[in-house]
């Protein structure tokens, strides 16, 4: 509670100094002629509808996946096989996205090798559990990141639009699992 009230304290201290806290006072409680009940909605809605633009741009790539994922069916699962039947069919995305699946294992090694030697480290040198948990998930975070950039170099991954590919992937099982239906 008291390093809380200190972190508001020093906020208010910076803000002082600079005409910037009367603004953001006001934004936050309301002009005092207004009704605090009318200013803060608008505040919060104003900022919500930025954050929801600001990352709506960011995770677009999603849109591509929507209406695979927003189904009243969801697909059914699809085997290796199912894969390696798309891969010999699609002499275009067929190898883009065996070379993505790939990349994916490179993915998965360095996750597990980052997640394990980071929570071994922190386990030798601290013996704390919690610190562990942490390293771990830091590591396997951490590590998944290099897999995926080491994936991208060695495999010049830059060279294929995988996007594309599992989209067609997803298109394609949408297809025949309809057929068989």
């Amino acid at each position: 509670m008291t390093s809380g009230l200190a972190a508001i304290t020093f906020f208010v201290f910076i803000l002082r100094s600079s005409n910037l806290a009367h603004t953001v006072i006001v934004n936050i409680m309301g002009d005092s002629s207004s009704s605090s009940s009318s200013a803060s909605p608008q505040f919060v809605t104003k900022h919500w509808e930025g954050f929801k633009e600001f990352w709506g741009e960011r995770f677009s790539f999603l849109d591509h996946y929507s209406r695979f994922i927003k189904r009243d069916k969801p697909l059914p699962s699809w085997s290796d096989a199912d894969v390696e039947a798309f891969i010999a069919t699609d002499p275009v995305h067929g190898p883009a996205l065996k070379t993505a699946r790939e990349a994916a294992k490179f993915a998965v090694t360095g996750s597990v090798i980052g997640a394990v030697s980071t929570a071994g480290v922190a386990w030798k040198y601290s013996r704390s559990l919690h610190g562990s948990g942490l390293a771990f998930l830091a590591g396997g975070i951490f590590g998944w990141t290099f897999g995926q950039e080491i994936a991208n170099h060695s495999l010049q991954l830059y060279r294929f639009d995988t996007l594309a590919a599992q989209t067609k992937f997803l298109e394609w099982w949408e297809d025949k699992s309809e057929r068989r239906s």
